[in-house]
């Protein structure tokens, strides 16, 4: 078992877990990325997230995509865990856990006050991982996605800079 980070040349790999993720979350219609677009946010000249994956003998078995936000409350950046994904056939064996220690001890290091992620209501084997590990859940905030025509829309009504 071993944590890495993502490369450049990991581009593919990382646009095959967002798949499976999107495929196990009943979601894959929604994956509208590209192993180009992956590239240029990811490893260009700003980079907008970051990767880690777990290998079991050389083999990616799970990744976690996340990147930094910032919390007003406390004057600290943070974490925002977009994906975090383990292979079915390497499921219990400790590979999330080595994950979202990983990301803990990287939050730790660049002194994050916090990791924050959304995980489907319907993901009860999820849910009580997380919950394992001391994570809960924000009860009194409603997640809200603006994108699509509604993003473009409200651009449009902005005032000129």
């Amino acid at each position: 078992m071993r944590i890495r980070p993502a490369t450049a040349d990991d581009v593919s790999l990382i646009h095959h877990f967002i798949r499976e993720l999107a495929r196990y979350e009943k979601l894959e219609h929604e994956v509208q990325t590209t192993d180009e677009f992956l590239r240029e946010t990811l490893f260009g000249e700003k980079r907008y997230a970051e990767v880690i994956f777990a290998e079991e003998d050389g083999r990616p078995v799970g990744f976690a995509l996340f990147f930094h936000n910032y919390s007003t409350f406390l004057a600290q950046p943070g974490i925002y865990l977009e994906d975090l994904f383990v292979i079915p056939e390497a499921r219990g064996k400790g590979y999330g856990k080595m994950l979202l220690a990983e990301l803990a001890r990287i939050a730790v290091e660049r002194k994050c006050g916090r990791i924050d992620w959304a995980v489907l209501n319907w993901n009860q084997p999820a849910i009580d991982f997380y919950a394992s590990i001391g994570a809960v859940p924000m009860t009194e905030w409603h997640v809200r996605r603006l994108m699509g025509d509604a993003l473009h829309k409200l651009a449009a009504t902005a005032p000129a800079p």
